[in-house]
């Protein structure tokens, strides 16, 4: 068969890495800068912020906690699932990721509407009978979980796309008649299919191992979140 027959993927599989961890290393940028803010003014203000966090719910910081962590072990599956070639099963444990990181989201809904309820937001009138010690660790809490936020639901608009990559088949039919016509001589549909198959499934691969990273990233941005606010006590 003709070179020209087959339609070759040479996914750069050290590029892509190299280009994810960079994007990382921004994002530990800034939400280490956060961190190093917090660490600031947490020392400036170690008893208002001690008081102001027995505010906080313990139980659903725990719980959400428990829930990031469990969504990071079925990523790893889902990802060891696809190496396997089995995408039935890496679909199933996206899916069960997806569903933890709404669950996430769904309690940090409530914790929100619970706080802002009793007036406890920036701003707000509760806060400004309060200490500057105070409103400064509100004031952080709602930035920093909230962007932690913001990032959970970007994960979660990519695992939506890996979902939907994870289903389409790897073999893409190309017509003969589409070929040269020297390659058409030594050149059939079906062997075009096979040729282009595994070049096609490790670039799924490094997609969702990339998507696995940024997941990662934002369960352990919370491993450090949930102690600073919700354990200072």
């Amino acid at each position: 068969m003709s070179d020209a027959a087959v339609h070759e993927y040479h996914p750069d599989v050290r590029g892509s890495k190299i280009g994810m961890w960079l994007f990382l290393f921004t994002e530990l940028l800034l939400f280490g800068g956060m961190f190093l803010l917090y660490s600031i003014y947490r020392a400036k203000n170690t008893g208002d912020f001690h008081y102001a966090s027995l505010n906080l719910d313990l139980v659903t910081g725990a719980i959400n906690t428990v829930i990031l962590l469990t969504s990071s072990l079925t990523m790893v599956l889902a990802i060891g699932m696809l190496e396997r070639r089995d995408r039935k099963r890496s679909l199933y444990f996206i899916l069960i990721t997806i569903t933890l990181g709404l669950v996430f989201l769904v309690n940090k809904y409530f914790e929100w509407s619970h706080k802002i309820h009793h007036g406890i937001y920036p701003g707000s009138v509760e806060l400004t009978g309060r200490t500057p010690g105070e409103n400064l660790f509100y004031a952080l809490y709602f930035l920093m979980t909230g962007l932690h936020g913001l990032h959970v639901i970007a994960g979660l608009v990519v695992l939506g796309f890996m979902a939907k990559m994870v289903t389409t088949p790897s073999r893409q039919s190309v017509p003969v008649s589409a070929l040269t016509p020297d390659a058409r001589a030594g050149a059939t549909t079906v062997l075009v299919e096979y040729a282009e198959h595994d070049a096609l499934d490790q670039q799924k691969l490094i997609r969702l191992e990339n998507a696995g990273l940024y997941w990662h990233l934002v369960d352990v941005i919370w491993i450090f979140l949930f102690p600073l606010f919700y354990l200072i006590s």
